[in-house]
Order: structure tokens, then sequence, then C-alpha cells
């Protein structure tokens, strides 16, 4: 077996969790820091809460808030916009030459 090629290892390694929770476990560094711990995990705890890095929740929730803003403005608008379409096709077709009068003119 080669020597010197395996890392050092720390049998009573600490890991801090960002909610303050310290344990011991045995690891190749001497001290671990985390941002959830199964003290403080939901799954863990039955607690049903967003764990957020960065603000993404946030940029999700809003991206929610204006989809839903813009889902409702689009069908306030739709009745009229249904109107003038059927209006605008029921044009065409009576100003339309009926396809024998368009090669009589040819």
């Amino acid at each position: 077996m080669k020597k010197d090629i395996h890392p050092k290892y720390y049998p009573n390694a600490t890991v801090r969790c960002s909610c303050g929770n310290t344990f011991t476990v045995g690891a190749t560094q001497e001290e671990i820091r985390t941002d959830v711990c199964s003290a403080c995990h939901p799954f863990f705890t039955g607690e049903q809460r967003i764990v957020d890095t960065a603000g993404q929740v946030e940029r999700f929730l809003k991206r929610l808030e204006r989809r839903d803003e813009v889902l409702a403005e689009k069908s306030d608008e739709e009745p009229e916009q249904k109107t003038k379409a059927k209006a605008k096709t029921r044009a065409r077709k009576s100003a339309k030459p009926a396809p024998a009068d368009a090669a009589a003119e040819a």
C-alpha cells in the first residue's frame, strides 16, 4: 500500500450548524460548517419551513404573483378580443366574392 496518499483523519471533528447546534463526527476536516442539520432540517423536525438561500424563494413568489396578475388581465380582455376577432372574420367572409364570380371576372 502506498504511503502518504490518504488525507489525515480527525476522529473528533466538530460540525457546526447555522442554527447553533454542534456535534462531533469522524471526518477528514477538523471543523465542518453547515447550513442545515438534523436538529433544524424540516424533514426531521416535521416543521414546514422554507430554507431560503440568496432570496430565491422570494424571487419565485414574485414571479408567481406577476404571472397571476397577467393571467387575470388576459381573462378580463379575452371576451372583447374574441368578439372583435369574430367580427373581423365575418367581415372578411362577406367581402369575399363567390368563386363563380371570381372565375367570370378573369
